[in-house]
């Protein structure tokens, strides 16, 4: 599918030197986007424009086009796989993702679909197709699931929740049905990513959004090993690349050591864990994203630049740091903030690369060029 005009954000996975600390924003395509906007509009509902490939490749293009980004990400929804299993998704005003058909009981497990990536789910393999083109090696596209275990809380409650008591009762009081469930998510979102992969997505992330309600033990057992099943069963190279894996907890810092030992390539940092700490704890052996608070975006322009400057200085000088936000951006962040946070990002990690290679450490410059 042709070279890359920018791999920053693939080397930095992989911890290979880079001239520069490579950015994109987890939900970097999103309704702050007033162009975001009319074409949410056009397409009717969010699901209409999740299916219609050539929408979706329209709003992942859309903050490419606004902020000097290093990746794109597949414009999408987690929610995508276990519709496609049967359990019919619907988006409800003001009350968000609901399903018709939620999974409460071993028969209801067992009448779920195993959906072909190309088919239940094709209309997501040809929106990377189609990103992939319109892209032209521009930027990295990053194609994503949902953790087995975030995608079976919303499968068990029906929907969103404050609480997980359904499917906290279902671990505590049924784990073999959990187990049942979860195991059947790992194998779809496993031919679900390396469905990705064959259509073009050039990375891979899991967002495992409600991990951190989780005890360490039940972590342990109904999560993160259900995480490692993907990691060892998705393809890891193609077009002649090694093809990276993000694993991302939300709250999970007190469990990095254990995802590092997944194999994956690289952790996802939420902004409760400062990015010193986990690169202290899990060393080498993986790249580290994140880790601003998106609530910062809220915030002045000025205090913008001194946070980016901060995040930057926590990670610290070397390879191997992908900057981003802790979880999503709001959708009432000001698009000048975004802009004002990438163009931060490239001045003081280029600034810091300077005086790296002039045998300087990184704090200095980076002070300096936020003055």
């Amino acid at each position: 599918m042709g070279t890359l005009d920018n791999d920053l954000f693939l080397r930095a996975l992989l911890r290979l030197p880079t001239e520069r600390t490579p950015v994109w924003i987890m939900r970097q395509a999103g309704r702050y986007l007033r162009e975001y906007k009319a074409t949410r509009t056009r397409a009717g509902d969010f699901m209409s424009l999740c299916k219609t490939p050539e929408l979706a490749c329209e709003v992942t293009l859309q903050p490419l086009d606004r902020f000097n980004l290093d990746a794109a990400i597949l414009f999408s929804d987690i929610l995508t796989v276990p519709d496609a299993m049967g359990m019919e998704l619907r988006f409800t005003e003001g009350e968000g993702p609901l399903f018709d058909k939620p999974v409460r009981c071993r028969a209801d497990i067992e009448a779920l679909n195993i959906p072909d990536p190309e088919d239940e789910l094709g209309y997501v393999m040809d929106a990377v197709r189609t990103i992939r083109t319109a892209l032209d090696g521009r930027v990295p596209l990053i194609g994503f699931s949902g953790s087995p275990w975030t995608l079976a809380t919303y499968a068990v409650e029906g929907g969103s929740t404050r609480d997980f008591n359904r499917i906290k009762s279902m671990i505590f009081d049924c784990p073999d049905d959990a187990h049942r469930l979860l195991s059947l998510l790992a194998d779809v979102v496993v031919d679900y990513l390396n469905g990705q992969v064959a259509a073009g997505a050039q990375a891979l992330m899991v967002f495992d959004t409600w991990g951190g309600v989780l005890s360490p033990r039940d972590y342990s057992e109904f999560s993160l090993s259900y995480m490692n099943k993907i990691v060892a069963n998705v393809t890891r190279e193609a077009e002649g690349r090694r093809v990276p894996i993000i694993l991302f907890t939300k709250n999970g810092g007190q469990w990095l050591e254990a995802m590092a030992d997944s194999g994956c390539d690289a952790l996802g940092i939420d902004w409760t864990t400062s990015l010193s700490e986990a690169r202290r704890r899990v060393g080498d052996r993986v790249a580290l994203q994140g880790n601003m608070d998106p609530a910062i975006l809220l915030s002045s322009p000025d205090r913008v630049r001194q946070e980016v400057k901060a995040v930057l200085e926590s990670y610290g000088s070397g390879p191997g740091h992908v900057f981003n936000l802790g979880h999503g951006i709001h959708q009432s962040a000001d698009p000048e903030n975004v802009a004002v946070l990438v163009d931060a990002v490239r001045e003081f990690s280029e600034s810091a690369a300077r005086a790296t290679s002039r045998g300087l450490t990184a704090p200095g410059p980076l002070v300096d060029a936020v003055r």
